[in-house]
């Protein structure tokens, strides 16, 4: 019997080998997301970020350099003839370091900090605030308006932050100073100090200072880097003085080269236009002085002043106080100094107003100078009654010792002689309610409502300058009627604009209506002449010739509520001169006066100082 051979068993533990087929799937799926992963890498480089690989390619390619144009001056003419700058640019250096390659930070700061005056303030000073940068342009640097404060914990001084930062050995850039005059620079150059560099830099310079700020106003920074026009005429001619950019376009070679037969595309930049303006240097300065001086004198808040040629509307001076300084604007308390008084606080205006309604009452044929009330001192209208300024009743008198004694009865009768409407008519003709459209910026329209109400009241009080308001221009302004034979002239303080091309645009005068009659002004001015003459305003005369003028003390109406405040009042005088032909009209405006509350002692005669100075100014021989 033969035996079976036994089965044999040949055991691979775990392996399995894997079907072809199997492989090529699995190399397929891995090839698959490679691809997807390229082609999505690709799709992100060529459109989400092909904007910037394309801008890095232009870099290597590509030139482009934006051009950037000369701000246009603001000019203003001196006695002569001669035209002076009251805005310009000015060219001073920035003081940069270079940590890095700065050898010896100790005395590089000492000998740096010597030159630009930083030991000029001393650290143990124990005044609450220290300027630490000079101003002037006698060899020292401009300002750039930074102060130290002393609080409980000292600051730093000046040479401490300026030798921390020439101690960051990696740092390659520290700005230093800014504005550095040239005598200063020369003296950096001539230290030779490693690590310090000067770069020139351009900025807005306003020579007068203070004296022109309300007229000019400022450049300052914009949210977006930029830099643009603030108030006054750098404001509203902002566009016409800054320019337009250009830009230079070009290919360039692979070592930065400009290739001479590549695309090559040029737009100049174009210069601002340069503005003469009407202002008289000369004029404007007595005027600001003159008014300073009063401020001071009489103890007010403020005050203001603007001087008309009455038959042009050129303004030959224009300006408020307290004042600020236009080239360290950053340093005021306050910066509602930088509105212009004369367009942009409006007020009640107070008995300035009388001699406009007293003349719409003439010129209407409703009263005449010589138009007779009886005055009781009072006027019942409605449960309200009206008085006189002084509490006093004067009987019988005329409408020339209506304005002479500045009487509130006297103005309500002309007022019912010529009816609401007719007065409402004439207030609008003189310009009140509207902006004069002068070229300076912040210009308000005032409020004149309600002599458009139609109710006794409200035109009573308007009649007398109380519940209206108007600002300084507008009512010196309608003065111009009175002085130029009854027509409103618009007001101008913009000559002429240059423009870069050589185009010059000639401002000429112009009339906004003819509202009274060449005789009705010369009936008003012959009345205001009295007023001066016979009336409480005769400190605002000028000896040898005859002024005509009105007085005006108002009331300052409370800011929450109705009513007046208290012991509060603002001094307007307005006038002109030499009454047969007048070559100016001032106005002359003292807020909150403390050492008497009353124009004709404050206002008044601050005016006559300013009208002497002209009538000699302008060469005029005395009439009488």
């Amino acid at each position: 019997m033969t035996a079976k051979k036994p089965k044999i068993r040949r055991h691979y533990g775990q392996s399995r080998s894997i079907p072809t087929s199997s492989r090529i799937k699995v190399m397929q799926v891995v090839l698959f997301a490679v691809a997807g992963i390229l082609i999505a890498r690709l799709a992100f480089l060529q459109i989400v970020q092909h904007s910037i690989y394309e801008a890095l390619a232009s870099g290597q390619r590509e030139l482009y350099k934006e051009l950037f144009p000369e701000r246009g001056d603001v000019l203003v003419v001196d006695k002569d003839g001669e035209e002076v700058a009251i805005a310009t640019n000015r060219y001073l250096s920035l003081v940069w370091a270079e940590p890095r390659r700065v050898d010896d930070p100790v005395r590089t700061a000492q000998v740096l900090g010597e030159i630009l005056g930083y030991n000029k303030v001393a650290s143990g000073s124990s005044s609450n605030a220290r300027e630490v940068v000079a101003a002037g342009e006698d060899g020292s640097y401009l300002t750039d308006g930074t102060y130290e404060q002393e609080g409980a914990e000292e600051e730093p001084s000046k040479n401490d932050v300026l030798l921390g930062k020439l101690s960051k050995i990696n740092d390659p850039y520290e700005p230093i100073e800014h504005k550095v005059t040239d005598e200063v620079a020369e003296e950096i150059r001539r230290a030779n100090l490693p690590g310090i560099h000067l770069l020139q830099e351009r900025f807005r310079y306003y020579p007068e200072g203070s004296m022109t700020s309300h007229v000019t106003g400022f450049v300052s920074g914009d949210d977006d880097g930029g830099f643009s026009g603030k108030y006054g005429i750098e404001g509203y001619l902002d566009e016409t003085l800054a320019g337009h950019r250009g830009y230079l376009f070009s290919e360039l070679d692979a070592k930065g080269r400009w290739i001479s037969v590549g695309s090559r595309n040029r737009e100049p930049a174009q210069d601002g236009a340069d503005v003469l303006l009407t202002i008289d240097r000369t004029v404007q300065f007595v005027a600001c002085e003159t008014l300073k001086d009063a401020v001071e004198e009489y103890e007010a808040d403020k005050g203001s002043v603007v001087i008309l040629d009455p038959k042009t509307g050129a303004v030959r001076a224009m300006c408020g106080f307290p004042d600020y300084d236009p080239n360290i604007f950053n340093e005021v308390e306050d910066i509602s100094v930088y509105n212009n008084q004369i367009t942009f606080e409006a007020y009640e205006p107070g008995s300035v107003f009388k001699p406009l309604v007293m003349a719409a009452g003439i010129d209407s044929g409703a009263v005449t100078p010589q138009t007779s009330y009886y005055d009781t001192g009072e006027e019942k209208i409605e449960e309200y009654t009206i008085r006189n300024s002084d509490l006093k009743a004067y009987e019988w008198q005329t409408m020339t010792q209506v304005l002479e004694k500045s009487l509130n009865t006297g103005m309500i009768f002309a007022m019912r002689e010529m009816g609401m409407e007719q007065m409402a008519s004439y207030v609008h003709g003189f310009g009140f309610g509207n902006q004069t459209k002068i070229r300076l910026n912040s210009e308000v329209r005032g409020d004149i409502q309600n002599v458009d109400k139609g109710y006794e009241i409200f035109s009573a009080t308007s009649s007398y300058g109380q519940g209206i308001t108007t600002t300084p221009l507008q009512m010196a302004m309608a003065y111009t009627a009175l002085a130029n034979e009854g027509s409103v002239m618009i007001p101008h303080v913009v000559k002429e604009i240059r423009y870069d091309d050589g185009t010059v645009e000639v401002v000429a005068p112009e009339v906004l209506k003819q509202v009274l009659s060449p005789r009705s002004a010369q009936l008003v001015s012959a009345m205001l002449i009295s007023v001066i003459e016979n009336g409480h305003a005769g400190e605002a005369g000028v000896e040898g010739y005859y002024i005509a003028g009105k007085t005006g003390t108002a009331q300052v109406a409370k800011e929450n509520g109705s009513g007046y405040q208290k012991d509060n009042t603002i001094a307007t005088f307005v006038g002109y001169g030499p009454a047969r032909d007048p070559s100016f009209v001032i106005l002359v405006r003292i807020d909150h006066p403390r050492t008497t509350q009353w124009a004709a002692g404050t206002a008044a005669p601050t005016f006559g100082k300013i009208a002497e100075f002209l009538l000699q100014y302008d060469n005029i021989a005395p009439e009488r």
